[in-house]
This record gives C-alpha cells, sequence and structure tokens, in this order.
C-alpha cells in the first residue's frame, strides 16, 4: 500500500473537472459524454415539464431501475445524482472505522469527514498500476468505499476482487458511474443480491449527458435503503430527473449505452496511442470515458495546454497521486488528435 504524505486538509477534495474548463477551452477535463442528450431522451424530458405542477412520482423510475437491474424495486433508492448516494450513506451510517480506497472520486470521503467520520485511506501503489488487493483493506473497517471502474484511473477491478470485500457486519460501496463504459458491464455488482452489506451507486449523469439534471440511484438491501431514504429529503428528485431514470432504463436506451460502450473502447484506443507516441506514460488497462497519464512536469504540462485552449484535468487533488498525472477525457478521434498533436509539441 502506498502512503500519502500530505495532510488530509492539503488534498483539495472538493475539486472537480468542471474547474478546469472555462470559455474558449476545448473540454478534455470533465468526463461526461457528448454535449447533450440525445434526441430521443430530450423530448423525453421535455415531455415532463407539462407534469411540474404535481410533486414527483418516483414509482415508476424506481420500478424502471429495478427491472433493469433484476431487482426489487424495495431495493432501490433514487438520488439526485450519485452524490446525494455518498451524502446520504454519510448522514444515516455511523462507521467506527470507515476506508476509502484511493486514488478515486473524492466526493464519498469529503462527504463522510463533513458528516464527522474519520477516513482511513488506502491508497493504491502504482508500482503494481493501482491494482486492488483486498488484504489492505483493515480488516475492521466495517464501511469500505471504492470505485468499479474507478476514476480517475479508469481501471476495472474483478469482480471476485471486489466482491472479497463483503462480509457481515460492513457496508461495502461500490461506485459504478462509470460502469456502463464497459460493453454488458461484466465486472458489475449491481444485480448481486448474495453480498452482505453491498450498496451500489449508478449515475446517468455520464453516459447520457444529464450532469446538470442529476440523476443517479442505488442498490441496496431493503432495510438499507429504507435507513437512507429516512436521511433524505422529501421529493429530492425532481418530475424531469424522474423521466429521465426511467427513459435510461429501457431496453432502447440500454442497447444504445452498451453501442456507445464499443464505439468508446474503440476512441480509448485510439487516444492512448496518440498519447504514447505524444510522450505521455498512460495508466494501461483503462476501461472508463477516460485515461490517466503521467508526465515530467505536469503541473506546468497542464498549464502550457491552457495557454493553447485545452484543458484536462488536473490530479494532484486525488489522495495518492501527484501533480505529475493528468486524466484526460476520451472524444472522437477528430477532436483527441488535434489535442495530442498540440501535446507533443509541447513535450
Amino acid at each position: 500500500m502506498a502512503v500519502d504524505a500530505r495532510r488530509d486538509d492539503e488534498v483539495d477534495l472538493r475539486h472537480h473537472g468542471d474547474a478546469e474548463t472555462g470559455p474558449g477551452l476545448a473540454d478534455f477535463a470533465v468526463n461526461v459524454r457528448g454535449d447533450a442528450p440525445p434526441a430521443w431522451l430530450a423530448e423525453r424530458i421535455a415531455a415532463s415539464l407539462t407534469g411540474l405542477a404535481a410533486y414527483p412520482d418516483p414509482a415508476p423510475a424506481r420500478e424502471a431501475v429495478a427491472r433493469r437491474h433484476r431487482r426489487d424495486p424495495s431495493e432501490v433508492l433514487l438520488t439526485a445524482g450519485a452524490a446525494e448516494a455518498f451524502v446520504l450513506l454519510a448522514r444515516a451510517l455511523e462507521p467506527r472505522r470507515a476506508a476509502v480506497v484511493h486514488p478515486q472520486f473524492t466526493e464519498p470521503e469529503a462527504a463522510l469527514r463533513a458528516a464527522g467520520h474519520p477516513v482511513d485511506r488506502v491508497v493504491l501503489d502504482p508500482g503494481s498500476g493501482f491494482a486492488l488487493d483486498p488484504a489492505l483493506v483493515p480488516d475492521d473497517a466495517d464501511l469500505v468505499v471504492l470505485g468499479n471502474p474507478t476514476n480517475p484511473t479508469s481501471l476495472l477491478h474483478p469482480a471476485d476482487t471486489v466482491a472479497a470485500l463483503a462480509r457481515p457486519g460492513r457496508v461495502l460501496v461500490v461506485d459504478e458511474a462509470f460502469a456502463d463504459c464497459v460493453p454488458g458491464e461484466p465486472e458489475s455488482l449491481a444485480a448481486r443480491r448474495d453480498l452482505p452489506g453491498l450498496v451500489v451507486v449508478r449515475s446517468l449523469t455520464k453516459t447520457w449527458a444529464l450532469a446538470g439534471l442529476r440523476a443517479g440511484y442505488l442498490l441496496a438491501d431493503p432495510d438499507t435503503v429504507r435507513l437512507l431514504a429516512a436521511a433524505q429529503p422529501l421529493w429530492s428528485v425532481s418530475t424531469p430527473a424522474l423521466a429521465a431514470t426511467e427513459a435510461c432504463c429501457s431496453p432502447r436506451a440500454l442497447a444504445e449505452a452498451d453501442a456507445w460502450a464499443h464505439t468508446l473502447a474503440d476512441h480509448r484506443a485510439v487516444l492512448a496511442d496518440a498519447l504514447t507516441e505524444a510522450g505521455l506514460r498512460v495508466l494501461p488497462g483503462a476501461a472508463a470515458s477516460f485515461l490517466l497519464a503521467r508526465a515530467d512536469d505536469g503541473a506546468g504540462l497542464r498549464e502550457r495546454l491552457r495557454g493553447r485552449g485545452i484543458a484536462v484535468r488536473r490530479c494532484d487533488t486525488f489522495p495518492g497521486l501527484d501533480a505529475d498525472w493528468l486524466r484526460i477525457a476520451v472524444r472522437e478521434p477528430r477532436r483527441s488528435l488535434p489535442m495530442a498533436r498540440i501535446l507533443a509539441e509541447l513535450l
């Protein structure tokens, strides 16, 4: 296990990719697919606006999520994006020892700390390619959080390795916000009902370009869902977000998402080759909609890229990474290859 020598207050857990973007910058910092949802989804959302006078009814969307993951509706909690799920977990649970596996999305740790819970950081070793080793997680941790695929490494951990972290008396939270980046979702635990304490968090904002709508959900046993629901504000998920959730769980949407995942894999390979040829050290094994890469003087390179109109994600705000690491979103080759050529000029 690598050690992050920085103090907790030296890591800005609230920094995210949207802070890197700005007018006139080509966005390779935010890992949302596309600039807008597809037309058919936008139409469904627009049609829901005629019902805004009524309070939101989550039942149809909850049932759609349950069908999509072969779960009972009592095992589904709809949330205002994955971020709300992490806040609810921090509010409702009282862990004696919480462990967060890093590098990963920092909102889970930020939410736990904001709720007054101390957090142990399990920092994976870059020398092992950030491979997940369940033995690194403290045996007495009763709350464990990790991502799969993980942001920002883009690594997909084997389902059996993640499942090995589950045990009675422990809540295991798996952030699967990018699971639908993987064709067929072979390592997802979303349909697993046999693992004690499992909570799977999902987001609809990435694949469907809905970051501004805030749509997500979590899957867990009914008792855990009731506990978390009690900590959630009434009508937390809006009527348009519910309409989007229901639509994104339809057979048409699932087929479209899987087709996009195959296209993403091709685009990711093109970008990885171009970045490597340009001189970056790209972490192998990427499975999500972004790549993690390392450069000498990565912070300086990021600033030089901004000077050329390109935004990429700094990574020194992720525990376990330093300023030489950069996260670069996968775009179609017509956008990513010109960016890689500029990067090559700057190295």
